[in-house]
């Protein structure tokens, strides 16, 4: 019987003055994030929050996620992170699909007007009662009066479903807080996920995956209490959620948050901070190859005189940056495999062993790993086929969707639609993928959703939509589409009209106009012919 908030409670305990969030150069140590999370917990409880009920959050790295995230465990409820770029439509389906009751969501700015289109969903959504406004401009001064929401990014002040987070974190009448011990099999988040086919569904994550995925990810960073980690990964994203953010909880650890990735603000905190582990994907490498590149210096020799590790994840990173990377920061990168419904981490390259580049690594602790041909044989070493994951970080099952559950997780087994070979040494190599998920700068896109919101649009008789190969986000997602008869729209014009209703890092920036798509004789479309 355990809460991931334990984690925090733990710290406040016993390491309380020890710093735990460093936002814009101002921290807060674990003692008092404690307190604003029980602050949270109880506002949520007075709202009439269950155990097992879902709250949506959407948020992005600063102080009030981390608050709200464990104060949603600190009630028994479910977290439902959400990415902060999605549109009013796309945060509608989410809350419906999860049940969510309620929803708290960042206000933002013009530049992110998550807020804008977080009331707008909200307002679509079927059961979702309350929404609960994280002002902008106050994120780590909690105990300051906050600002009042943008008028057009949220409700007003005196509607009966509008909440301000901000003034429930300086309530002081709320203090204390016993977390709700929950049981192993108990659900912890869901995060959202394409599985293999279809739109986004929700992978139900317990709290056994979660504290044994962070308890795996500490040992494999040999993670300590005096280290200082970095959240330049979005804290909504499974991987960053995990690896970064329960880690760093569960080792005691000092974690810097990067609001938005800049190369110039990452490579300036980590010299400010002394920073030992640094998470990313293979973009954010890049870019901050580049900037050490161009304007390395003292600051430069610095940062790597404390760099413990770097880690990389979400896609293959180029060799030849993998090694600049190390050399240039005298630090081992390390690359690892992961999925939503794998709580994620699944394999890394060890410390302790041979780090072989273009590898996923091999398995974590606890974790097994085997290939199989298309009849479910497994195939002898160095021979492809679909990668099959099982141990105790495998989803409890996708949300109110168990046929879907039971065609991914079969016998135990989670089927990664993923085509792999495995070396004799145990070295995993990823080949391809079976899924038509497109990983753009590390975000996952998943066609159906492009192709369902597109067909909406009263020109197109049909769309299919593929990844093709980016020099700097490794995919984007281009469409191919077929007009109605008599129809003029351009392609500039469906552009700009799925930009306005995806997220920024989802719509297609390559639309063909095309007279016909390649089909089987059952009339699929042959997504493979695209390419």
């Amino acid at each position: 019987m355990y809460n991931l908030a334990t984690l925090i409670e733990r710290n406040a305990s016993f390491r309380g003055d020890r710093t735990a969030l460093i936002f814009n150069d101002e921290k807060l140590d674990y003692r008092t994030l404690n307190t604003l999370i029980n602050r949270a917990a109880n506002h949520l409880r007075n709202l009439g929050v269950k155990p097992d009920d879902k709250i949506a959050l959407s948020c992005p790295n600063n102080p009030a996620f981390v608050i709200a995230y464990y104060a949603i465990q600190k009630v028994g409820a479910v977290t439902v992170p959400l990415n902060v770029m999605l549109k009013g439509t796309e945060v509608t389906y989410h809350l419906d699909d999860s049940d969510a009751i309620a929803f708290i969501c960042y206000e933002g700015n013009s530049a992110l007007p998550s807020g804008e289109y977080g009331y707008e969903g909200f307002s679509q959504a079927e059961r979702c009662q309350h929404f609960i406004c994280i002002p902008s401009g106050s994120e780590l001064q909690m105990a300051l009066p906050t600002e009042q929401p943008n008028e057009q990014s949220a409700p007003t002040h005196n509607a009966p479903q509008y909440h301000n987070f901000g003034s429930w974190l300086t309530d002081t009448d709320n203090d204390h807080f016993e977390a709700i011990f929950r049981r192993a099999e108990d659900t912890c988040v869901i995060l959202y996920t394409s599985g293999t086919t279809g739109r986004a569904k929700g992978a139900e994550l317990t709290q056994s995956n979660m504290l044994c995925n962070a308890q795996a990810c500490q040992a494999l960073l040999n993670q300590k209490g005096t280290d200082v980690s970095m959240a330049i990964l979005p804290l909504f994203h499974t991987f960053g959620q995990s690896l970064i953010l329960n880690t760093s909880m569960l080792a005691g650890s000092a974690l810097v948050l990067i609001p938005r990735f800049v190369p110039k603000l990452v490579i300036q905190q980590m010299y400010e901070h002394k920073v030992t582990h640094i998470a990313g994907v293979p973009t954010m490498f890049i870019g901050l190859l580049a900037f050490a590149e161009k304007h390395g210096g003292e600051d430069i020799i610095e940062i790597a005189k404390h760099l413990k590790v770097a880690i990389s994840g979400g896609a293959s990173m180029p060799v030849e940056v993998l090694k600049q990377f190390e050399e240039k920061l005298n630090v081992p990168v390390i690359e690892g495999y992961g999925l939503s419904e794998s709580s994620p981490v699944a394999a890394f390259n060890h410390l302790e062993f041979e780090r072989k580049p273009g590898s996923i690594g091999q398995p974590l602790a606890g974790v097994s790993m085997k290939v199989i041909d298309d009849q479910g044989n497994t195939v002898p070493a160095g021979a492809e086929g679909e990668l099959l994951i099982r141990g105790h970080n495998v989803m409890k099952g996708y949300y109110k969707k168990p046929e879907e559950t039971a065609k991914t997780v079969v016998n135990g087994w989670l089927h990664t639609g993923d085509i792999v070979r495995i070396d004799e040494e145990g070295y995993v190599y990823v080949v391809d993928r079976l899924k038509e998920v497109i990983i753009r700068g590390g975000f996952n896109i998943y066609p159906r959703d492009i192709e369902e919101t597109f067909m909406a649009h009263p020109d197109i008789q049909m769309i299919a939509v593929i990844g093709v190969p980016h020099k700097s986000y490794g995919e984007e997602a281009k469409a191919f589409v077929i007009l109605k008869d008599g129809a003029k729209v351009s392609a500039k014009e469906l552009v700009q009209w799925g930009k306005a209703r995806l997220a920024d890092y989802k719509y297609p920036r390559l639309i063909d106009i095309v007279e016909e798509l390649p089909m089987t004789a059952t009339g699929k479309i042959l997504k493979r012919m695209l390419k």
